[in-house]
């Protein structure tokens, strides 16, 4: 699927909905609800098999992807606040929620997202934040470097606020709430 150019309109949904989306291991999506598909303008024939980044915005650091894999990979979950991009380019926040997924032996069969909306609020802290570790993956011609540059400084900005990043996180949530 041929990604779109980013537009500056961004798209919302109720609070009382949730987007709900399954990946395999290899994060190929396998399921998706009513409520991805109208937020997102896709059919569920658009991206059931396609890899579940058909929905990253450019403006989401790679270093937050990074640790959101590191940590579901590691059996565990995780909250992170995401920028995803629609069909025809346009924007839309989400609250974030991944956990893996096992099948009754206990494998790992996959991953589990649901996404609310974010307060908006929280969205004021987060909007410069992701801004300043994209500049700092940007400034770096590996990419690699840069997204070690970047989980550095955000690290770094979070041991200076004492605190870890599930701590932050869930901090922004309980805001405006």
């Amino acid at each position: 699927m041929k990604r779109p150019s980013p537009t500056a309109q961004e798209r919302t949904f109720a609070e009382n909905e949730i987007i709900v989306s399954k990946t395999d291991v290899k994060d190929r999506i396998t399921y998706v609800n009513d409520v991805f598909c109208k937020v997102g303008l896709y059919d569920e024939a658009d991206v059931l098999g396609q890899l579940h980044s058909v929905v990253r915005h450019p403006d989401m650091p790679r270093a937050i992807f990074h640790l959101l894999w590191q940590r579901i990979q590691a059996g565990q979950e995780i909250f992170a606040y995401v920028k995803n991009l629609a069909k025809n380019g346009d924007y839309y926040w989400v609250l974030a929620h991944v956990t893996p997924s096992h099948d009754l032996q206990g494998r790992l069969e996959g991953y589990h997202s649901n996404r609310r909306v974010p307060a908006r609020q929280a969205l004021v802290d987060i909007e410069p934040l992701y801004r300043r570790l994209c500049d700092i993956e940007e400034r770096h011609p590996d990419r690699k470097q840069g997204m070690h540059a970047a989980l550095e400084a955000i690290e770094s900005d979070l041991k200076a606020r004492h605190l870890d990043y599930d701590r932050y996180v869930l901090g922004l949530a309980a805001i405006g709430r």
